[in-house]
């Protein structure tokens, strides 16, 4: 399968040649695409060096899957140019998040709404992801009511430059700053920019996203998105009250249960989900389980996932892989030059 990759010498778009390559999906020829000054550099897949390529070349290939993490207004531009041409497109931005014809994926959720007439495919926002795949078992038993949820997220969530910013910060150099104060040492209550109702784009995209991914616009959200001094690894304060009460036993058994989620939890042996045991990991882990002592039918949880992968590229590339055993996403489905 000829598999196109936008962005493909960034944070994400490196991941998602490492997470191709780890779970072995089957491409035959990889078409790297990135940014002009990029375009003639070498990435690394599969044991062999392939050449970045402008995206003009790369529609011109007419590749079977392309994958964006190029930003939103790369996607918007490009993306529709790729479907034009037969390929079928799974976008990292937040281009079409939101569009009424544009379904917005989590696998382990709703890849149910996944059809043929799909051409261009949205995946969430990092914490979105990982908050619904805990979430959607105990939704479907209990029925959720409302979701208070606060975010501790790392510096790889806004890119390269914000990784350089807390190194040199930490080793007490000069630092091209890409957040508005100091990252080390440091805590931000701002993510993305604010709104006018006093909330950041950031936390809207969780009320959101949610929303349309669990398929139910009662669901209230509201959220408080935060960056730590973290390279890598997103965790999450969620409070959720449901409309049915919950056993605490059935609800570990749920977790236990539930595709991509790991249950940590024994705070008496300190055993507790950590963005440092996240990194590199696929999966959702979830701990600190206990009940809302303050209302009824109210559970606490904290959840912890690699915002580069489950957050970005292998959420897409499970996307991917569901399309092809479904039989959506073929070999070939444009005309190959």
């Amino acid at each position: 399968m000829k598999v196109a990759v936008v962005g493909a010498t960034g944070l994400v778009g490196s991941k998602m040649l490492q997470v191709l390559e780890e779970r072995r999906f089957p491409v035959s020829q990889l078409v790297p695409v990135a940014s002009e000054r990029s375009v003639g550099k070498w990435v690394r897949f599969a044991g062999k060096r392939h050449r970045v390529v402008t995206v003009q070349e790369a529609i011109a290939r007419r590749p079977d899957l392309a994958l964006f993490s190029a930003g939103a207004s790369t996607s918007r531009t490009w993306a529709p140019a790729f479907a034009a041409v037969g390929t079928l497109v799974v976008d990292n931005s937040s281009a079409w998040r939101m569009e009424p014809d544009k379904k917005l994926v989590v696998p382990e959720v709703n890849a149910h709404v996944l059809t043929e007439d799909d051409r261009i495919i949205a995946n969430p926002n990092c914490s979105t992801i990982q908050m619904v795949v805990v979430l959607k078992p105990l939704h479907d038993r209990y029925r959720i009511r409302r979701i208070v949820v606060s975010t501790y997220q790392a510096v790889t969530g806004t890119g390269l430059r914000a990784v350089h910013q807390l190194l040199a910060e930490r080793k007490g150099k000069p630092a091209e700053r890409v957040y508005p104060h100091p990252i080390d040492l440091n805590v931000l209550p701002h993510i993305d920019v604010f709104m006018d109702n006093g909330y950041t784009k950031e936390e809207m995209k969780m009320v959101r996203e949610t929303q349309k991914i669990m398929g139910d616009p009662n669901i209230r959200v509201t959220a408080t998105a935060v960056r730590v001094p973290v390279l890598g690894g997103h965790s999450e304060a969620v409070n959720v009250e449901f409309e049915r009460d919950f056993d605490l036993e059935e609800v570990r058994q749920l977790l236990t249960q539930a595709p991509g989620v790991v249950l940590i939890d024994d705070p008496t042996q300190n055993q507790y989900p950590m963005p440092i045991w996240a990194q590199d990991r696929d999966e959702v882990f979830v701990g600190r389980l206990r009940r809302d002592e303050s209302q009824p039918k109210t559970l606490n949880l904290w959840i912890v996932a690699d915002n580069l992968r489950k957050g970005a590229a292998t959420n897409a590339i499970q996307i991917a892989e569901h399309l092809l055993r479904c039989g959506i996403l073929k070999p070939n489905n444009g005309k190959q030059n």
